[in-house]
């Protein structure tokens, strides 16, 4: 998706995200501040974070006051400590309020998948592997979620399945085996898209090295398999050209070991589907 097009895509989100919040009105904040009170508001770390998302939040503030001043802000990727400003903003009141949850659900859950992505980067530094993320992500929420992956220090993989070729377990077993599968697939691909292949053994991968591939997805192998599957991969005469990838099971506590058993890529599902939000506030002043 072209930078220009993921812009659209986020400022319609904001604007659905918010039209869901507000409903008919903000009746609480309409009954108790008056409309031309103005209002500072700070956004607040209250636990160590990797910064993602502040940009979308200055967004979503501004889709509710046009004239919103940012006094100060951080920059996404940014390390911050418990009570440390990611930003302050003034506007008016009511804007502030009624936007603030919104607003501050985003940058939570942006926040907590940098940081744990950041972590993933961390613990396989010094070693030839990346950090991917996956599809696994909450619906409608995709372009947000995969920018907070690339603030982590992480890498995209498929945006979205017209993105590349991805023959897993479910392609494999309708259409009667990997041969088969990469066969019918062959007939309708574009070389434009990366062509990949999920294998679950060395027996599947070998009978799926018979075929030009751009990479191989090693699905729930351990590091032992993995370091065995790099080996025949690499020892293949289009070995050097071949992108490994290892995805399924993968934790903080073992993705080292996967990324010394030489793979090129390891996808994490866990990034976006279970990854808790960090602890933000968002505390707003009279002016």
């Amino acid at each position: 998706m072209s930078l220009s097009l993921v812009r659209i895509s986020r400022h319609e989100a904001l604007k659905r995200f918010l039209e869901e919040d507000i409903g008919l009105g903000d009746v609480t904040t309409v009954a108790i501040v008056p409309p031309d009170q103005q209002a500072i508001g700070h956004f607040v770390a209250k636990a160590p974070l990797i910064l993602a998302g502040i940009d979308v939040v200055i967004e979503t503030l501004t889709l509710m006051d046009e004239g919103l001043v940012v006094q100060n802000r951080r920059r996404d990727g940014d390390a911050m400590c418990e009570g440390e400003r990611a930003a302050s903003v003034r506007g008016q009141a009511r804007a502030l309020l009624t936007g603030e949850r919104v607003a501050t659900n985003l940058l939570q859950r942006l926040c907590g998948i940098a940081t744990l992505t950041r972590r993933f980067v961390e613990a396989v530094r010094g070693t030839q592997a990346k950090i991917l993320d996956t599809r696994k992500t909450t619906p409608g929420l995709r372009i947000f979620e995969k920018y907070a992956v690339t603030v982590g220090g992480g890498i995209n993989h498929r945006f979205g399945l017209d993105d590349a070729i991805l023959i897993k377990d479910n392609h494999i077993r309708l259409a009667g085996g990997i041969s088969a599968a990469i066969e019918a697939a062959r007939q309708h691909e574009s070389r434009s898209h990366r062509f990949e292949v999920e294998v679950a053994t060395l027996e599947e991968l070998r009978e799926a090295l018979r075929y030009d591939l751009d990479a191989v997805l090693l699905d729930n192998m351990s590091p032992k398999m993995v370091r065995q599957a790099v080996a025949c991969v690499r020892a293949h005469e289009r070995g050097a050209g071949i992108v490994v990838e290892a995805s399924g099971g993968v934790t903080l506590d073992n993705v080292r070991a996967f990324a010394e058993a030489g793979v090129d890529w390891i996808s994490i599902g866990a990034l976006t589907h279970t990854v808790p939000s960090v602890d933000m506030s968002f505390k707003i002043y009279p002016a």
